[in-house]
């Protein structure tokens, strides 16, 4: 089976949502399998620290996951057009990814929420592009040709998965939303067994 890391941190649930139907795309493609993780909380108080193995939901991400997986998605809650601290501080913490090239030549996309439609969900992609790309991989977004793509009225860009939440998380992720989100886990997965295939054609 060809691995697809789909990662990512979600504070009301929405993020977290989407991650779920990016993981059942990928696993629509035949040969590959979804991994599901996450990452812990940061928090300003330095004597603060997360449970080794969280209370519920998907488990931490680890090294052998990212070394392993053959395309990454990541997803974040949208903070004034960015990632989440947590999330940044992620891959703040992975240089030795980057040193070893262990990302290099794969797919990656990005996802996000944000708790309105002008809350920033487009550029928060856009900048959790950057890490993707001085990882050395190749981006996947949404095109056009996913026709839902042209009916949402809430999340859903060519940059990636999105879901608008609402101010306080109290929107329920929408049937637009989730078929954009199964769609891109699909893409990423289907670029990812061609690679897995192909290895010399990541170079």
């Amino acid at each position: 089976m060809v691995p697809v890391l789909v990662l990512y941190y979600s504070r009301s649930g929405g993020t977290a949502k989407i991650a779920q139907h990016i993981a059942r795309g990928v696993e629509s493609v035949p040969s590959c399998e979804a991994w599901l993780r996450t990452v812990p909380s940061v928090s300003a108080d330095t004597h603060a620290s997360a449970a080794a193995v969280p209370n519920e939901g998907s488990p931490y991400v680890t090294p052998t996951d990212i070394e392993q997986c053959a395309g990454l998605a990541y997803g974040s809650p949208a903070y004034f057009g960015n990632m989440s601290a947590s999330m940044k501080h992620f891959w703040d913490s992975h240089v030795d990814v980057w040193l070893g090239s262990v990302l290099a030549g794969k797919p990656g996309a990005v996802f996000t929420s944000s708790g309105s439609l002008h809350g920033g969900h487009e550029a928060a992609q856009l900048s959790m592009m950057v890490p993707l790309l001085h990882h050395g991989m190749f981006i996947v977004g949404l095109p056009y040709s996913e026709t839902a793509l042209n009916h949402t009225t809430g999340g859903g860009t060519p940059y990636g998965a999105s879901h608008i939440s609402g101010a306080g998380g109290e929107n329920s992720v929408d049937d637009i939303e989730l078929q954009l989100a199964r769609a891109h886990g699909a893409r990423l997965a289907t670029l990812a067994c061609t690679l897995a295939r192909h290895p010399s054609a990541r170079s």
